[in-house]
């Protein structure tokens, strides 16, 4: 999550989730939900509101996407997102919560590649104005991140 300034609220004509801001215990957040490939290169990236989850934002981020994979952690762990997976041919590599009553095999040796998401997001991280979120909009703030990827893979 990314804590959002003080001048990131109070966009002119629009809501706190219209510019995916949330308010949680942490004060005011934002996610980067991001996809990458299997080198870690990111594919797409969209913004949430810190006080949703994450698995109302994962049909919107695989989209018209063909991974033959999506490695996702336990934010992502639904009946009926894993169904709609496995009915394109995705292979569907999360781990079950664990309050399953049944819960779902997963290779667990395959599964440490989502660390490539992770260290994706800490080397964003380590650009200023996407840790700090300065802009109002979130639309500013998605190119602030792509700017970060795309300087990412370039180096």
């Amino acid at each position: 999550m990314i804590r959002a300034r003080q001048h990131a609220a109070g966009a002119e004509n629009g809501d706190a989730r219209s510019e995916a801001i949330g308010a949680s215990r942490g004060g005011k957040t934002t996610k980067i939900q991001i996809a990458v490939d299997a080198l870690g290169n990111p594919v797409r990236a969209i913004l949430s509101p810190g006080n949703e989850a994450d698995i109302t934002h994962a049909e919107e981020l695989i989209g018209d996407l063909r991974p033959e994979v999506v490695v996702a952690d336990k934010g992502c762990d639904s009946d009926e997102f894993v169904a709609s997976l496995k009915k394109r041919g995705i292979e569907v590599m999360i781990p079950p919560r664990s309050n399953r009553l049944h819960p779902r095999e997963y290779d667990q040796h395959r599964y440490k590649i989502r660390s490539l998401v992770e260290c994706l997001i800490n080397q964003l991280k380590q650009l200023r104005r996407v840790e700090t979120r300065h802009e109002k909009r979130a639309s500013s703030f998605l190119g602030m991140v792509l700017l970060g990827a795309i300087m990412i893979v370039l180096k």
